[in-house]
């Protein structure tokens, strides 16, 4: 039986390393991470990678329940895909594990919950935004990522993967950034 540690971040400015410390004291032996939203499966190849590699017996170890998704469906069917291949799956705050059915009730419930707060703080931010943007306060998000400098890089003849390196992003960020200006294909 292998545990193998799934760790997870939105942003590119946010760290995993506390997950991944927990991980470790927790036992595990692999650790896969990545950067990437939660909202859905998309562009989620670690944990495509750790789900494919688990074995009857071993177990997906995640430190909270919004780091494996925020959408209840796609929390039960990482579960289901999990144990279709033998392997448990373990929240560690709240701990909750699918080895008994009692974890398979309160994962369906705590997914529904993470979904639910997640829905109250779209809404909440969509009102403080609205209020601001009436008062005259609103200046948009913060820019994360430099267009013009990938968009420079681009028309030099540099590839996805160095551009991402030069301008501190992914490389699917670069991809976004040039499908979105209709003068730059890629």
């Amino acid at each position: 039986m292998t545990k193998i540690g799934y760790a997870r971040v939105s942003t590119i400015d946010q760290d995993f390393e506390i997950q991944q410390q927990r991980l470790r004291a927790e036992g595990c032996q692999i650790i896969r991470s990545e950067k990437v939203s939660g909202a859905t499966r998309e562009g989620r190849t670690e944990l495509a990678t750790v789900i494919e590699f688990l074995r009857e017996g071993d177990e997906l170890i995640v430190t909270r329940l919004d780091r494996l998704g925020r959408d209840t469906r796609d929390v039960l069917n990482i579960v289901h895909e999990c144990e279709q291949r033998g392997a448990f799956v373990t929240i560690l705050d709240p701990h909750v594990s699918t080895r008994g059915e009692m974890g398979h009730v309160i994962l369906t419930v705590l997914g529904m919950v993470a979904q639910m707060e997640r829905r109250f703080i779209k809404e909440r931010q969509r009102e403080g935004i609205d209020k601001a943007k009436a008062a005259g306060a609103y200046k948009g998000g913060k820019v994360r990522v430099d267009h013009l400098l990938i968009w420079r890089l681009h028309s030099e003849g540099m590839g996805a993967s160095s551009i991402a390196k030069a301008a501190k992003c992914s490389r699917m960020q670069v991809y976004r950034v040039l499908s979105s200006h209709p003068t730059h294909h890629i």
